[in-house]
């Protein structure tokens, strides 16, 4: 995997099943699947960490922004591990994890702790929790969110005579913003049933449970204009940039560069699906105060910053954001004048719908 997103269906549908694949996971784990790196820790000697993380330019940014600093606080030796969330778990399971702390969606660690998989954290051991001012929403028993990406629409500047797109509404409406569309797969993320939601005029506060069949009655209506469904980071922006769509929903950090490029393209963040990512104890870990060590680091507002800084992660402390400058503060999506245009995944829905409704897209995709 090459970011933190890149691959949804390892983070958001890869636990499920899980249990039925975990004898066959059991060879992968046994022989060490994944490959991990090591950052030498200055002092520290026999103290040691080891974190699984998704690896790719994500994991370069992680290592660059949290765990070398970690070590050269600490002393303490951060190894990193790249593996899959099943055979993962099959080593919890077996009461062997590879690794300490886990670097996830929070879609995951609820599938994670539905079994067992997660230690119980121990609140008054991240001090870092009320200092950061994390969200509530964003804590439970087995998890803290560090960080969220947000889904927006990403159009051409160039293409609708001056008139910009402000809405979902809009990038349903192919008539006042002509051109092709595209949307993402589930083999990318979740299906977009919100947004045809959000352009059928339900609110943003009144979206869950969400109503399924005025969702595809929404995306049917829109369907011949979809040129393309993407599942892969990239995707959306060479679509854009080759001009084959005008619009198309993306992940919110993937247009700076196009910008960078001179490609006339901006984001419209009306409407944002947010999903988190955070941190978790394997069940079991060998190294369990190291990692809350490493964990509690890494919930820091200047830790949070750094890691912006060096990959377009929107923090989940608020206080991070005091810490950016301002143009590094106003590329995010997290920062205060865009939170409130958006909404949090409903986890527990999802969870309990995602099956159905991905089947019934495929079916709806094929026409």
């Amino acid at each position: 995997m090459n970011d933190a997103r890149i691959d949804r269906r390892l983070f958001l549908r890869g636990m499920g099943g899980v249990t039925a694949g975990v004898a066959a996971a059991t060879t992968l784990s046994a022989c060490g699947t994944g490959t991990s790196r090591s950052v030498a820790g200055s002092g520290g000697k026999g103290k040691t960490v080891v974190i699984r993380d998704s690896g790719g330019s994500y994991g370069a940014a992680l290592q660059k922004a949290i765990y070398t600093p970690f070590t050269q606080e600490t002393g303490i030796q951060v190894k990193v591990l790249n593996l899959d969330n099943a055979p993962l778990l099959a080593q919890i399971k077996q009461g062997r994890p590879q690794c300490d702390l886990i670097n996830d969606s929070m879609m995951s660690f609820t599938k994670y702790a539905a079994q067992d998989a997660l230690e119980a954290l121990d609140r008054d051991r991240l001090k870092s929790l009320k200092s950061a001012r994390i969200p509530e929403a964003q804590t439970t028993d087995h998890a803290i969110g560090h960080s969220f990406y947000g889904q927006c629409i990403a159009y051409r500047t160039d293409a609708f005579g001056g008139k910009k797109p402000t809405s979902w509404a809009d990038f349903f409406d192919t008539k006042a913003f002509q051109g092709g569309r595209a949307m993402c797969s589930p083999d990318g993320d979740l299906p977009e049933l919100e947004f045809a939601l959000l352009a059928d005029g339900v609110p943003m506060d009144k979206l869950y449970p969400l109503d399924v069949d005025r969702a595809f009655k929404v995306l049917t209506r829109l369907r011949s204009d979809i040129k393309k469904f993407w599942d892969s980071g990239p995707l959306p922006g060479v679509l854009l940039s080759r001009q084959e769509v005008t619009m198309t929903t993306v992940w919110d950090g993937r247009i700076a560069d196009l910008q960078k490029q001179g490609v006339p393209v901006e984001r419209q963040l009306n409407g944002m699906r947010r999903q988190f990512s955070g941190y978790a104890i394997a069940k079991g870990a060998a190294n369990a105060d190291t990692a809350y060590k490493l964990m509690d680091f890494s919930l820091r507002p200047e830790s949070q910053a750094a890691l912006a800084k060096a990959f377009p992660s929107n923090p989940s402390s608020p206080l991070a954001y005091a810490k950016l400058s301002e143009d590094e503060r106003n590329a995010l999506a997290g920062a205060p004048q865009y939170y409130d245009k958006g909404f949090d995944t409903d986890i527990d829905w999802w969870l309990k719908n995602e099956s159905a409704v991905t089947k019934r897209w495929l079916e709806w995709a094929r026409g």
